[in-house]
């Protein structure tokens, strides 16, 4: 799609939206090609290829917003959508109790282009299929598994943005990403072992050292043949050193929506009007960022058209603010976050995180072992669930244990559980290294926006008064 014809729908979007007698208009053109690959035992299971695309019509009336979309790229489709958002704009004002308007800032003008060295596009269903049996391959160089999955997600394509500011706003979104899955069943024991990770690069990711189909397959064959020997991990309050993926998913999940604004706003979060207060130790820092240097997702703008920065959400223990859109920055004074996420055109912009990680600590990872003495190593998960209210409980599908400050025997699938709240006063340190890491699969759900891509990790977290629940 030729830019200047796309952004002039846009701008048609915005100018029809202000003589329908809206205050402000935000209009956004988003095209995503997603691919999905199933290789399971040797047989392709899912072979998916979508193209979404579209148009975003937000209309501000007097603090209240209307969405609207149209898949219809033309001036008759796009005056539809305005029309609509507008109208709805106007009929929700009567009824809305919370009303969000925020001040003007300085346009914005930026075309980010993002050349990945081995751009998906360019590449045949062959090619990446083959990847995948490479993997496969090193799966059952390992294991005699039962049964085996090779998975290959991509995303890329382009988004557009215009406001009534006048910002104009180009960038181009990409993730890449493969898991290798191997299950043994033997003698009525099921043993599990997986490995994969995306990242917003193109292919050339799996170039990279141990991000090669043949690392990931090596890993999860051999932790399903190790897991047969796993033993019970210690029930009860243990001391937990928690990797980058694992912590990640525990600060996002447990304490990351907890910050997002519009749940401060509605007094529905428990760290609410909290700023200041001391919520953790002096080893805990909490960050939300767009486009951070360890890695992540790639993502320099949210979709009101906000740059995203660096958001310290938690430095040293205290609490230092919140995860905003325009709206819940003015209502509560803070400087914005860039933190205003759709999934895609179909759906209206909410306050969602980008890549939200722990800080580093200054212990190596030696040393964190030594600290932790006696407990467990947290690897991975496999789902669980959380709340409002901080509870939280992971299934941990991949760990060890620490015996004497050094990793010995694997453990069977555990529980940990907690409340963040409580936990973040238990933190005792954090290595000096930082993994952020980001995919195609599952991503975040909120409000029935479900499998956004963000961002996940930190350091290794040495975690305190965990409580561990016994083998699944």
């Amino acid at each position: 799609m030729e830019k200047d014809y796309v952004f002039d729908l846009l701008n048609k979007a915005v100018d029809q939206g202000h003589k329908l007698g809206a205050d402000f208009l935000e209009a956004r053109y988003d095209d995503l090609q997603l691919t999905t690959i199933n290789l399971t035992n040797d047989i392709i299971k899912q072979s998916s290829s979508i193209n979404r695309k579209g148009i975003g019509v937000m209309a501000y009336y007097q603090g209240t917003p209307g969405y609207s979309f149209t898949p219809e790229l033309s001036s008759e489709g796009v005056a539809e959508a305005t029309k609509k958002a507008v109208k709805l704009a106007k009929s929700t004002d009567i009824r809305n109790k919370l009303k969000l308007d925020f001040d003007k800032i300085k346009p914005i003008k930026d075309h980010i282009e993002v050349k990945a060295k081995k751009h998906p596009k360019d590449y045949e269903f062959d090619d990446k299929l083959a990847m995948l049996k490479r993997g496969v391959s090193a799966i059952k160089e390992q294991v005699d598994a039962t049964s085996t999955t090779g998975m290959y997600g991509e995303m890329y394509g382009e988004k557009f943005f215009i406001n009534s500011e006048g910002s104009e706003i180009y960038w181009v979104p990409m993730i890449v990403d493969m898991r290798m899955v191997a299950v043994l069943i033997s003698e009525g024991q099921q043993a599990m072992g997986a490995e994969g990770i995306g990242a917003s690069k193109g292919l050339e990711h799996f170039d990279e050292k141990g991000r090669s189909p043949e690392d990931f397959g090596t890993i999860a064959g051999k932790d399903c043949k190790d897991s047969l020997n796993a033993v019970a991990a210690p029930t009860g309050k243990t001391t937990t050193l928690v990797s980058p993926q694992m912590g990640g998913v525990v600060v996002h999940e447990s304490f990351g929506h907890l910050s997002e604004a519009d749940f401060v706003v509605t007094g529905q979060s428990p760290i609410a009007d909290r700023v200041g207060e001391q919520l953790g130790s002096e080893h805990v820092t909490i960050i939300d960022e767009g486009v951070p240097e360890q890695g992540g997702l790639f993502f320099p703008y949210d979709d009101q058209g906000t740059k995203t920065g660096k958001t310290v959400l938690v430095e040293d223990g205290i609490l230092k603010g919140y995860l905003h859109n325009r709206g819940t920055a003015k209502k509560m004074n803070s400087e914005l976050t860039g933190n205003c996420r759709a999934i895609n055109f179909l759906y209206n912009p909410i306050v969602r995180m980008k890549n939200t990680y722990f800080g580093a600590g200054n212990l190596t990872f030696e040393e964190a072992l030594e600290e932790v003495g006696t407990g467990i190593y947290a690897v991975d998960m496999s789902g669980g669930q959380v709340g409002l209210d901080g509870n939280f409980m992971f299934n941990c599908r991949k760990g060890y244990l620490i015996e004497n400050g050094e990793i010995t025997k694997p453990i069977k699938n555990s529980s940990l559980s907690g409340n963040i709240l409580e936990l973040l006063k238990y933190i005792k340190g954090a290595t000096k290294d930082i993994e952020i890491r980001t995919g195609y699969f599952g991503g975040c759900g909120k409000n029935g926006q479900n499998g956004l891509p963000v961002g996940l990790g930190g350091p290794n977290v040495i975690m305190d008064q965990v409580l561990v629940g016994g083998a699944q």
